[in-house]
């Protein structure tokens, strides 16, 4: 009596026709390695505790650096003041026509606090942005009336440690796991490890596999920086750090996970070009740019709107520039939306194009290949 054996699934045709592991399979075996590794390495478990108590720190002391930084500021006051208020202060003077004209010079970063006459005429009237100059109230003879501008505005000094927090951990997790990935497709290679894999799994599945493994635990660290974050401002009790920060920590991670995808299949295929782990940097540098520009970009225009609109659209600097306007409160609801949809777009497009090179340059040896040479080279 004969039966007819139940039809077996496409991968499992593959399987034993060619003895290769399905697809999903070869990848998740070989991300499981890529963690394995990473978990067993003492300097990077040293190095992520490191980089903990780090930022459980230097959230708890950023809020009170920023006076160690006051070099003194511009009191703006009008004509008639001008003599009374330079006899009480060290501050350069700013002399304007009116009570407006100094909340415009405030508002416009000319004048850090100004002095006008009170409405009723019978004293001063301290104007500031967001928190009252104690030492110019003190020296004051007649107690003032103050008027904040705004007192929820973000600490200048808290934002730009905010917007470098956020930037030396998308550039340096990108670059540093990034490196890591290309090192060990070129080690692969030097030890021709690699024909033995791709005799048991695609390259496709290969590559699938390293840039799963690495963003795991890129994403994993991240997530933990971000509780870190969270227990520094619960632990200095800052207020403004804890309602500031849950938002723009909250978009970080997604922005963060979709670019280093997109980072680190980059790196696999730049690797893939060449057989010497000392060429890695001719075939991936055009990558570090791409991390280093937007990086320099928001240090040095971290307090610049416009530029931060720009860059929260490029799928480069997205990840910092997205978080850094949310904490500004500038956005509307819909922008970090776009930006993860234009970054997962994006992403979806580089790994076919890092795909393509990976699969017809990791058995080629020698000399390093050009991307235009792979891309134009048979699989």
């Amino acid at each position: 009596m004969s039966t007819t054996p139940a039809p077996a699934s496409a991968d499992r045709q593959v399987d034993y026709q060619t003895g290769r592991v399905g697809f999903w399979k070869a990848a998740s075996i070989v991300a499981g390695r890529e963690i394995s590794v990473k978990l067993r390495s003492k300097a990077f478990v040293i190095a992520t505790v490191i980089m903990l108590a780090f930022v459980i720190a230097a959230i708890i002391l950023a809020p009170r650096l920023g006076g160690l930084f006051d070099q003194g500021g511009t009191v703006a006051t009008t004509g008639d003041l001008s003599s009374v208020v330079s006899e009480v202060t060290d501050d350069e003077i700013m002399e304007v026509a009116d009570a407006q004209a100094a909340r415009d010079a405030i508002a416009a970063g000319d004048a850090d606090s100004a002095v006008v006459a009170s409405e009723d005429g019978d004293g001063f009237l301290v104007i500031a942005e967001r928190e009252m100059p104690q030492s110019l109230v003190e020296a004051l003879s007649v107690a003032p009336e103050v008027e904040l501008l705004d007192p929820n505005a973000p600490n200048p000094f808290l934002a730009m440690f905010i917007a470098l927090g956020f930037g030396v951990v998308w550039f340096s997790s990108a670059l540093t796991f990034g490196n890591q990935t290309a090192n060990s497709v070129v080690e692969e290679k030097q030890t021709r490890i690699v024909e033995m894999l791709l005799a048991s799994v695609s390259a496709k599945a290969l590559l699938t596999g390293k840039v799963m493994g690495s963003s795991i635990i890129a994403i994993a660290q991240v997530t933990l920086i971000g509780i870190a974050a969270v227990i520094g401002g619960v632990a200095s009790g800052n207020q403004i750090v804890l309602d500031g920060l849950a938002e723009p920590i909250l978009w970080f991670i997604p922005l963060f996970a979709v670019g280093f995808v997109m980072i680190s299949a980059l790196y696999a295929a730049g690797a893939s070009l060449v057989s010497r782990t000392e060429d890695i940097p001719s075939t991936t540098q055009p990558i570090t740019w791409l991390l280093t520009l937007p990086y320099m970009a928001i240090v040095l225009f971290f307090s610049n709107q416009t530029a931060l609109q720009v860059m929260s659209y490029i799928p480069f600097s997205a990840p910092v520039a997205v978080p850094v306007r949310l904490f500004y409160g500038t956005t509307e609801w819909w922008e970090p939306v776009l930006s993860l949809a234009i970054m997962i777009v994006t992403t979806g497009l580089l790994i076919l194009f890092s795909a393509k090179v990976y699969e017809r340059a990791l058995l080629r040896t020698g000399k390093a290949l050009k991307w235009k040479e792979a891309l134009s080279s048979k699989s």
